[in-house]
């Protein structure tokens, strides 16, 4: 696993790369270059937020994720089973999703934390983990780019992502999948890093998971 705080190795090489590549992008990059991607190194952790951050704004989910960690403290399977289904609702979280956290916690205590998710490739990791009740190919992709750093990660049903290429690349008029995947293919085998800086361009504020 990634340790906590760890910045991506491929990093530089990636930023020269699209920087020569793509030079719309290059001038978010020059604009937005620091800080960089960097990883909580949990990633149950990770995914209990991204679920915490499904379907509402980033700002409310903020709010969430503050009150459940000082519900729970460390946020693990033990902390997170501790709780009652009741009171787990009561920091703002919908009953689907208290139960589908409690259902990854008692998924992760009966196997799934043993899993090497590091020798897994990125269609593997996706593979494995959507089959817990609650978790999707975006969620999924945001625990590659968050918690184990993948380089080439494109999460095309990511609102902010489209929204942000939009009005990159097009004025901010609609672009259809095929014309997102074809501005994409300038950022491989570095996809990862032309998302994290898409997302900073409409948000200042660097992305956390």
């Amino acid at each position: 696993m990634v340790d906590a705080g760890s910045t991506p190795e491929w990093w530089d090489s990636a930023k020269q790369a699209i920087s020569a590549s793509d030079t719309l992008l290059n001038g978010v990059i020059e604009e937005f270059e620091e800080p960089r991607l960097s990883s909580r190194g949990d990633l149950f952790a990770t995914l209990i937020k991204s679920i915490v951050g499904q379907q509402i704004s980033v700002i409310a989910a903020s709010a969430v994720w503050s009150r459940l960690f000082d519900l729970v403290g460390e946020v693990n399977p033990e902390s997170i089973l501790a709780k009652t289904h009741e009171e787990l609702r009561q920091v703002g979280l919908s009953n689907r999703k208290v139960e589908y956290i409690v259902g990854i916690a008692e998924a992760w205590i009966n196997g799934f934390g043993e899993i090497d998710w590091d020798i897994m490739s990125d269609e593997e990791v996706i593979e494995e983990l959507v089959k817990l009740r609650g978790v999707g190919r975006w969620t999924v992709q945001m625990l590659l780019i968050f918690a184990l750093l993948r380089q080439d990660v494109f999460p095309i049903d990511d609102i902010g992502l489209i929204r942000g290429m939009e009005k990159l690349y097009n004025s901010g008029k609609t672009l259809e999948k095929p014309q997102l995947y074809d501005i994409s293919e300038n950022w491989k085998p570095y996809r990862t890093l032309g998302v994290w800086y898409i997302w900073r361009s409409i948000d200042p504020e660097p992305v956390e998971y």
